[in-house]
């Protein structure tokens, strides 16, 4: 049962108002996963303002991914109805701490995509809904964030036709979903990669979504550390702890959680499953974590602990990827993260955002096109 906070029944003449809207993004072509063929997704866009002030909002993206997140309900709407409810007892909070303490307090941690969204949003009107979630060196300098370039499942040669486009547009590490097709074929295609570049020209990630049975990911895993990867994601399915520790020490590719962290709330929850695991590598996505509190709860305890990580988007608009992209510029990130989605979609958002040589930017010469869009 999902609890929602009351509010703090501050009385304010300029009481926060949510509106939303549903939005269905179209992928351009069949991207394929270990867990099926997507050919759309739908999202959730939130507008948030100041009751007196309409004119001068935030923007923040509510997407669950269905069959992952945790809240992923068919029925969505009532959820966010129940958060405006909470939000219209509200004042605007004045500082990014007070946005997350806000956010905990009025949307219940088992929405954690929701929680995402209204951080977002608020964030962005805290810096006068500019589209500026954080005033850091993304937006003020230009600075470029490296990024993996991601390579979906689908059949060979078209798999290979996508590497070449990768390779050619400059990205120097590469991102490949693995685990649906013949396992042979899938080793040739990165046996293929690397007889042509080193590790030290392209790094190589795979993803296997929790695609290996338990009793073969350490056999198949030896066969992949003949490839000099970088790691690989999730290569069993989640919530086995004793399997994942096992697989973690003794696999010959460095493992990195994802699913895994879905859903691990509390503080001492999730330092103890790190402990307990001991993975070399995490994968942080916001929209399936709780939002930006919560992965920067992650991101100190890897930190305590001597783990590396890195941040992904998960399938939103250039909405939610803007904020998301923002927010990893507030690290001092070394690595490729995953920030490349934003091409995905045929009805996307034109952004500000910019992809050029395996890095992702912000200019700010071009303008956000937001025609059309109608809130509740």
């Amino acid at each position: 049962m999902l609890t929602f906070g009351k509010g703090s029944l501050r009385q304010s003449t300029m009481a926060l108002v949510l509106r939303y809207k549903a939005h269905t993004l179209k992928f351009k072509f069949k991207a394929g996963t270990s867990r099926g063929v997507l050919t759309e997704k739908k999202t959730w866009l939130l507008n948030v303002h100041e009751s007196h002030h309409p004119e001068v909002y935030g923007l923040g993206e509510c997407g669950p991914l269905e069959g992952l997140s945790i809240d992923d309900h068919p029925e969505y709407e009532p959820f966010i109805e129940r958060v405006a409810q909470g939000l219209r007892q509200e004042a605007m909070p004045g500082s990014e701490g007070e946005v997350y303490s806000l956010v905990k307090q009025v949307v219940p941690k088992e929405l954690p995509a929701l929680r995402f969204g209204l951080e977002s949003a608020l964030l962005d009107l805290l810096n006068e809904g500019q589209r500026m979630i954080f005033k850091n060196r993304l937006v003020a300098s230009g600075d470029r964030l490296p990024i993996n370039g991601l390579i979906w499942m689908g059949d060979i040669e078209w798999m290979r036709d996508q590497i070449a486009e990768k390779l050619e547009a400059g990205y120097s590490c590469i991102k490949l979903k693995i685990g649906a097709l013949d396992f042979e074929k899938e080793c040739e295609l990165i046996e293929g990669i690397r007889k042509r570049y080193s590790a030290d020209q392209i790094t190589l990630r795979v993803d296997a979504n929790g695609a290996f049975r338990t009793n073969e990911a350490l056999a198949k895993l030896k066969r992949l550390g003949e490839y000099d990867l970088h790691s690989i994601e999730q290569p069993i399915m989640p919530h086995q702890p004793e399997a994942m520790q096992m697989v973690c020490k003794h696999s010959k590719v460095p493992v990195a959680l994802d699913e895994e962290l879905i859903g691990v709330h509390g503080e001492e929850e999730k330092r103890e499953l790190l402990r307990f695991i001991q993975p070399q590598y995490l994968v942080l996505k916001p929209t399936l974590l709780g939002g930006m509190a919560y992965t920067k709860d992650w991101i100190g305890l890897a930190q305590e602990k001597g783990i590396g990580w890195w941040i992904t988007s998960a399938l939103e608009s250039n909405i939610g990827l803007n904020a998301i992209t923002q927010f990893t510029a507030s690290f001092p990130v070394g690595m490729p993260q995953g920030l490349g989605t934003g091409q995905l979609y045929e009805n996307n958002f034109d952004s500000p955002l910019r992809v050029s040589r395996g890095c992702i930017s912000y200019d700010q010469d071009t303008p956000w096109r937001l025609d059309g869009l109608q809130f509740h």
